[in-house]
């Protein structure tokens, strides 16, 4: 099995999706620390990619450019942030965060908790 990438993007099987949570099939970032990715944990931290960003929301979401096999601009929907299990990821990787962008998520998700 590849190993995951730090600021990865993958497809993730999001469903079932509860009330407000974001699901279907998608892409999401991973936001463990490579360390732990390199152990192949059992669950992950990932922040899932949206075509759509809503305006209450423009404080948090992090607008991310095409590339590679990331084919449309999206949006990295800081508020929902959440662990999953590691089987619910597609390989291979469709693209990579830049660490600029990398940052910019993990201060978002600071800001969304009260750091």
């Amino acid at each position: 099995m590849e190993i995951l990438t730090r600021g990865g993007i993958y497809l993730a099987k999001l469903n079932p999706a509860k009330a407000a949570e974001i699901g279907k099939i998608r892409p999401v970032a991973i936001l463990n620390s490579q360390f732990i990715l390199n152990n192949t944990p059992p669950i992950i931290f990932i922040c899932p990619l949206s075509s759509q960003s809503q305006p209450a929301f423009s404080d948090l979401h992090v607008a991310l450019p095409k590339r590679d096999n990331l084919k449309i601009i999206s949006y990295a929907l800081v508020e929902h942030c959440r662990s999953i299990t590691i089987n619910r990821i597609t390989y291979p990787r469709l693209a990579q965060l830049t660490t600029d962008e990398l940052s910019t998520i993990l201060h978002r998700l600071q800001r969304l908790v009260g750091l």
